[in-house]
């Protein structure tokens, strides 16, 4: 190995070292995220699971949906409304 290529493998080995203490933080911070993220859900989980042992059995409801009507359901009564107005 002559002086040339000494040089190249000393940058390309510095360069690699400052890339790595570059992306280094940001992949520690996403690996942090992930498992507060995963705590969270736990905690969550083990909180609907108590909430729903401690709960008295509730009358059975046809659906978990909401009943309030939609967008395209107001603006049918609206033209039906007028409709029936104008005839």
């Amino acid at each position: 190995m002559n002086a040339d290529q000494t040089e190249a493998l000393i940058g390309m080995l510095f360069t690699f070292g400052l890339l790595v203490l570059m992306v280094l933080p940001s992949v520690l911070g996403i690996l942090r995220d992930r498992r507060i993220d995963r705590s969270i859900r736990e905690a969550q989980q083990a909180h609907r699971d108590q909430e729903s042992a401690t709960r008295e059995p509730e009358a059975q409801k046809s659906s978990s949906r909401s009943t309030v009507p939609s967008t395209a359901t107001w603006y049918a009564d609206g033209r039906r409304s007028k409709k029936l107005v104008s005839s």
